[in-house]
């Protein structure tokens, strides 16, 4: 046992959990902690923003399947992470956010820099602490750790005062946590499984139904040998893109308010709907009372609370989604349940005619199509890059005409929908995955919420890639204003905006600009086989719309095509 610094104390239990990079801001309150990490061997890579820290610790975290870190200091730095940490929570990835806090004696006394860091985040948080004694840290940042990548995922933040940091305490590693208040439950109850299993055999049109849980427990194996057992199509939400393979011919595409026409179709007509690691949120259901009104349902989630909140299921199933799929398909061949094509022959025809009747589709003229960019983007990427989105038009563009057939490989704030997510997250990617191509895909509005990244991506010769699909306009919701609002495009022009190819260059940056068709090729092949990051513009038509699109409070089954 050993006398040590606060601060060295949380030097050793991150070591001890494996931490090699940590993404942060200074600040006075934190001066203790920074001077003790320029001593260990973890990364620390200097954000221009504490927004753009979390965003990076989220990518960092889904891109690497580990728990993200971030250090800020107290006040401002503190309350800059919350719109990451809000986006992290609802997407349930583990982040762990260190925020500096003025001395205990001084807490409450509207101290310099001095915020309720832990007041306010507490809704936006899977949990957080304030540590009020030196000796104290070793088990809460353990605590933290465990409760972050555990059950359901989430970020916790651990709020520390400086006399904390500053003062001593004997310090030993401390084992795995046990919470006595806190335990989930990762196998599944059997008889649960065996009542799933009971509807599966009696189903005639199922569809699995994949969500971001089933990236997050690594069951992407056991998701396609679930589905190719049952000759069963497959959907998945925004968060579950990946979990299936995306050029498989079972798969349905995403479902919702912007999903394919086959998706949204198939649910409307299914008699079975496995919902695997999902939340059923409101752009995936639409009008509730018209959701799967054909269906019985089984729901299968790690978090409890997340089963029958918004959809009544029929057999829920608690327990970690890979254990769960494992159990069910160990169930099926036990009791050798054979699905065959040919009795699935007149369901997957039907989704055949619905796809070749209504695809995806736009025409490429002379006005270079987002789409088109897209594509262009998976056409010469393989569908091999990560890819981080922004948010509004780019992220939907982004989900519909780019494949994913592994996961970890799309990152995006789908619960919160976070401008500006995008390309600090794929820097915190490109940090996780240094021999990976990483490509943002942005829009002109979102971009310019955490363009400062820029300069950490420079200065730490991170080679990520920009895409911006630059319609002037704040895109989303001026397709809201041109189809429910007579076009009156209220504070959503942005032409007055930046030359994006000479800002770049004023970073240090790679800068590209397509304005015609035949430019988008060279360009985008200029910029992805550049050696250094790369911004991208892509000037596209400015009233494009994001089609098939679910109107709000409509069925998911009525939507407007075109």
């Amino acid at each position: 046992m050993k006398t040590l610094t606060g601060a060295q104390i949380i030097m050793a239990v991150l070591k001890q959990e494996g931490v090699d990079t940590i993404f942060g801001f200074p600040g006075g309150v934190v001066i203790d902690i920074f001077d003790e990490l320029s001593r260990t061997n973890i990364q620390h890579v200097l954000v221009r923003h504490e927004q753009g820290a979390v965003h990076a610790a989220d990518g960092y975290a889904r891109a690497k399947r580990s728990v993200g870190v971030c250090l800020v200091t107290s006040g401002p730095g503190a309350t800059n992470t919350v719109s990451g940490l809000a986006s992290a929570y609802m997407d349930s990835i583990p982040v762990v956010v260190l925020t500096g806090q003025v001395p205990t004696a001084l807490i409450g006394n509207d101290a310099f820099q001095e915020v309720d860091i832990v007041g306010i985040t507490r809704p936006c948080t899977k949990h957080n602490y304030l540590v009020k004694r030196t000796k104290d840290l070793a088990r809460v940042l353990r605590e933290a750790f465990h409760i972050a990548r555990s059950g359901r995922p989430g970020p916790v933040l651990v709020d520390l005062p400086k006399d904390v940091t500053q003062g001593k305490a004997r310090y030993t590693p401390l084992p795995e946590p046990k919470i006595p208040s806190y335990n989930p439950t990762y196998k599944p109850n059997p008889k649960q499984l065996q009542r799933a299993v009971a509807l599966i055999k009696e189903a005639k049109r199922p569809v699995v139904f994949s969500g971001g849980g089933v990236i997050l427990s690594g069951a992407f194996k056991e998701l396609t040998e679930f589905a190719k057992k049952l000759h069963a199509p497959v959907t998945a939400s925004l968060m579950g893109l990946g979990s299936f393979p995306g050029t498989d011919s079972l798969w349905l595409g995403m479902p919702g308010m912007h999903g394919t026409y086959r998706a949204n179709m198939a649910i409307g007509a299914c008699d079975l709907l496995i919902g695997i690691g999902v939340r059923f949120d409101d752009r995936v259901t639409g009008k509730v009372d018209t959701f799967a009104p054909n269906a019985r349902i089984i729901h299968i989630d790690i978090d409890p609370t997340s089963i029958s909140k918004n959809i009544q299921v029929t057999v829920p199933i608690v327990g970690d989604c890979k254990s769960a799929i494992k159990g069910l398909n160990s169930l099926l061949d036990e009791k050798k349940v054979k699905i065959t094509k040919k009795s699935r022959k007149r369901w997957l025809d039907q989704i055949e005619e619905w796809k070749s009747t209504q695809p995806l589709r736009y025409e490429q003229k002379d006005v270079i199509k987002p789409q088109y960019v897209v594509e262009k983007l998976y056409e010469l990427t393989k569908g091999q890059a990560i890819i981080t989105t922004e948010v509004g038009q780019n992220q939907m563009w982004a989900a519909q005409y780019y494949h994913f057939d592994r996961p970890n490989c799309f990152i995006t704030s789908g619960g919160l929908g976070c401008m500006g997510f995008g390309f600090p997250a794929a820097i915190g990617a490109q940090v996780a995955c240094p021999d990976k191509l990483v490509v943002d895909v942005a829009g002109d509005g979102s971009i310019q919420m955490n363009i400062q990244e820029l300069a950490t991506a420079v200065q730490y010769k991170l080679p990520v890639k920009v895409v911006i699909l630059n319609n002037r306009y704040l895109g989303m919701v001026r397709q809201w204003q041109e189809l429910f609002y007579e076009k009156r495009y209220t504070a959503t022009d942005l032409e007055q905006g930046p030359d994006f190819a000479k800002l770049a260059e004023a970073y240090g940056a790679l800068g590209l600009r397509a304005t015609k068709p035949q430019q988008v090729e060279p360009v985008l092949k200029q910029g992805l086989e550049s050696p250094g990051p790369a911004f991208m513009d892509f000037w596209v038509a400015r009233e494009e719309c994001v089609y098939p699109m679910v109107p709000a409070g409509a069925a998911i089954t009525e939507m407007l095509l075109a």
